[in-house]
């Protein structure tokens, strides 16, 4: 029994020492659907935003408008609300995890 004890302790201390003990920032990212409608282009408020600058393609072309920005943002995510709540943006379109808006432009 003693034995058994000993055995299980090295392999718990030995499994311990593979464990990192922080996670880099470097190793965290942000994964957004992919969507063969959409081309996006960049983030639109900063470079790590998740509603990014939507540029045109067979589905988008009939929603561009030359007094907005055409922007897509992972459906029900807090950065499509902050998008709606900061710019008046107009939801125009649903596709494949995303949901497109114009937003006025400035």
């Amino acid at each position: 029994m003693k034995r058994l004890i000993g055995v299980a302790l090295l392999l718990i201390l030995t499994g311990c020492q593979d464990m990192p003990l922080e996670t880099e920032a470097a190793d965290t990212f942000i994964v957004s659907p992919t969507n063969d409608d959409l081309r996006l282009v960049r983030g639109y408020r900063s470079t790590d935003d998740d509603c990014q600058l939507t540029g045109e393609t067979a589905f988008t072309v009939d929603f561009l408008d030359d007094a907005a920005d055409l922007v897509s943002c992972p459906s029900g995510s807090d950065a499509a609300q902050s998008l709606v709540d900061m710019y008046s943006a107009r939801q125009v379109a649903k596709t494949g995890g995303y949901t497109v808006y114009s937003v006025p432009r400035r």
